[in-house]
Parts: structure tokens; C-alpha cells; sequence
């Protein structure tokens, strides 16, 4: 069962549904495989840190964190729906992200949820 016959999504993460819900009407959990997660630490660019700290000064979107934060997401649900995968999971349930700073320097987002493999009822 991929994501194909669930109606979402295509790409290299098609076969792997993840959703922040504790299941997915019209599929059982045939297995829970158990927690995986995606890690990734991004560091800032010197001239967003810069830009970051005028911007905060007059207010408004910092649109440099804001990119590298999306890239910085984006890349742990990849490394989740990687391992995932490895695992033998079609699917991650309570999927959630945490995202701390590191140490002042940048940036920590995990992505983590639930691998289980889902049959359609």
C-alpha cells in the first residue's frame, strides 16, 4: 500500500503516508514498528544573522530564518521518511517536529513520529 492508493502525495516519498494523527480512516495498523525520526542541526549565514538582527529592530518576517527554517524541515521529515523506509514502515503516525537552538550556533529540527505498516480495511 503507498500513499498512491490513500489519494496523497507523489515523489520519492510516495510510498510512505505520514500523517499527525493516531491512524488513517479506511486502514488498520497491521504492525507498529516503532519511533523514527529525521535530525538535521543548520547553522545561520553571517549576513541573515546580520539582517535578522536589524529586521528585529523595525519588526517584520525574517525572510532568511524563515527560508533556512523551511530547507531545515523539509530535510529531517526526508531523513524520517528515509528511515521509515528502511524500516520496512509504509506509514508514520503522531508525526511531529521539535525544534531547539544548538548551543547559539544554529538551528536543531527533529522530525519524529510513529512507523507502522497500514493495510486498507
Amino acid at each position: 500500500m503507498g500513499i498512491e492508493e490513500y489519494g496523497g502525495g507523489q515523489g520519492p516519498q510516495a510510498d510512505v503516508l505520514v500523517v499527525t494523527t493516531n491512524d488513517v480512516p479506511g486502514y488498520r495498523v497491521e504492525q507498529v514498528i516503532g519511533e523514527v525520526f529525521g535530525l538535521t542541526v543548520r547553522s545561520r549565514h553571517l549576513g541573515s544573522q546580520i539582517g535578522a538582527g536589524l529586521k528585529s529592530m523595525v519588526g517584520g518576517e525574517l525572510k532568511g530564518l524563515t527560508k533556512t527554517l523551511v530547507q531545515t524541515r523539509n530535510q529531517a521529515m526526508e531523513r524520517l521518511i528515509e528511515q521509515a523506509r528502511a524500516r520496512g514502515a509504509n506509514g508514520v503516525l503522531a508525526f511531529r517536529f521539535d525544534v531547539t537552538e544548538a548551543a547559539d550556533v544554529g538551528t536543531e529540527v527533529c522530525a519524529y513520529g510513529t512507523a507502522v505498516v497500514l493495510a486498507r480495511v
